[in-house]
């Protein structure tokens, strides 16, 4: 992808020297055009972005705290109930659901499924909505600890299995932990095959 703006055809019509007027490719790519960086807001989005964003003001809520810690257990009770899976399974399907359903939510996802802000957040992903973007506030830092101390759980109840404890250090640092540090702000990998250019916009 070049970094020449592309040109966007008047909608008037006419003829193909009517007026071309640039459109601004709101990521920042890398030489190797597989990593992009969101670019910062605009003027207009920033004060579209002082009502409250109700995608992400819940996350401080003691009670949403809550929410996630039982959902772990129920889970870990759905995994239990079924035929055939041990102890050490059922730790490791509990924390590779939750991981995996937390990275989308908060990193795969972006926008907001409400329209009062005129599109301010559109090229955020819930985690970079959080607490306007403002980093290790209590939230965050909740949101961080609790697939860590997932993983901690399941290592012990998984008996320090190596394969099992490999697949869950690899899970929790490369879709739970990584995706929240401050190196990884605004940060899109275009992943060929799976995400297109169009789905990191």
């Amino acid at each position: 992808m070049s970094d020449r703006p592309q040109l966007k055809s008047s909608p008037s019509g006419g003829s193909s020297n009517a007026l071309l007027e640039p459109v601004k490719d709101r990521r920042r790519r890398r030489s190797s055009s597989l990593i992009s960086h969101v670019e910062p807001e605009t003027l207009e989005e920033e004060n579209d972005q002082q009502m409250p964003n109700m995608n992400a003001s819940w996350v401080d809520q003691r009670g949403a705290w809550a929410v996630h810690i039982v959902i772990i257990m129920l889970l870990k009770g759905f995994y239990n109930l079924l035929p055939g899976i041990t102890n050490e399974w059922s730790w490791t399907l509990t924390n590779t659901t939750y991981v995996i359903g937390s990275y989308i939510m908060f990193h795969l996802v972006k926008g907001t499924p409400f329209d009062f802000n005129g599109g301010a957040y559109d090229n955020l992903t819930m985690w970079e909505q959080i607490n306007d973007g403002v980093l290790y506030t209590p939230a965050r830092k909740f949101l961080i600890l609790v697939p860590i101390a997932l993983f901690l759980v399941s290592t012990h109840y998984t008996r320090y299995d190596i394969q099992l404890f490999l697949l869950n250090f690899s899970l929790t640092t490369l879709v739970a932990v990584v995706p929240k540090l401050p190196v990884t702000h605004r940060l899109r990998i275009t992943i060929p095959g799976l995400t297109s250019p169009a789905q990191i916009k």
